[in-house]
């Protein structure tokens, strides 16, 4: 099947009111104007200076979410344009964020990384850490970002039963932060394994990418 046919037919999947990310790193600009020329405008990258580099080669009406773990350093290389920030994990990243964003006159969205996966290598705030960030001063301070919501990856793993009580905890955690956070609308979770039970537990955005421009070159 062709990219534009894997779009189609993950998007009739789809329930309304669920945005679709194509994740769209290590792919070629030819790829992803395939997808654009099928009607995606969403599209995901884990690097940033990938992501620049097809900001700036491909049309301006995609909105550019960085969706993988973001190095303070480089986080003045997307300011500009980064539409969706999905990965912010610690208040130094947040604050940065904000500098730069004040520098183009911005506002940027952002969404708070949780760990959810009973796995070491994800990264994440927990849900201590995650009220002592939106409780603080500093947090109350800025004015270049916007807390949108929470994304979250669960464990890597055969086992359903905990990928969906995983995601039940963050749509939990999303739930308690609507209270206190009048933005937080989006609920970034599940990926092309398993984002199916990830809408069923309430997500409002899923990043896929090997169901639709096939398995990754990372050579």
């Amino acid at each position: 099947m062709s990219i534009k046919d894997n779009l189609n037919s993950i998007k009739s999947d789809l329930p309304k009111g669920v945005t679709l990310v194509a994740v769209s790193k290590t792919k070629p600009n030819d790829d992803i104007l395939e997808a654009y020329e099928a009607g995606q405008r969403v599209f995901g990258e884990n690097k940033v200076q990938e992501m620049v580099q097809k900001w700036q080669d491909l049309p301006k009406d995609i909105e550019w979410h960085m969706i993988g773990h973001v190095q303070r350093n480089k986080v003045k290389y997307m300011a500009e344009f980064v539409s969706l920030i999905h990965g912010v994990d610690s208040p130094r990243l947040l604050k940065e964020i904000n500098k730069q964003a004040k520098k183009h006159d911005r506002v940027i969205p952002c969404l708070l990384q949780i760990h959810i996966a009973e796995e070491d290598t994800k990264f994440g705030l927990d849900k201590t850490e995650l009220n002592e960030l939106i409780n603080s001063d500093a947090f109350k301070a800025m004015e270049h970002i916007k807390i949108v919501g929470l994304m979250g990856m669960a464990t890597f793993t055969d086992d359903k039963k905990q990928v969906r009580r995983e995601f039940a905890q963050l749509k939990s955690m999303f739930d308690d932060l609507t209270t206190k956070l009048k933005d937080n609308t989006i609920l970034s979770m599940g990926m092309s394994g398993d984002y199916q039970i990830a809408i069923e537990e309430g997500s409002t955005m899923v990043r896929i990418g090997s169901s639709i421009f096939g398995s990754r070159n990372y050579s």
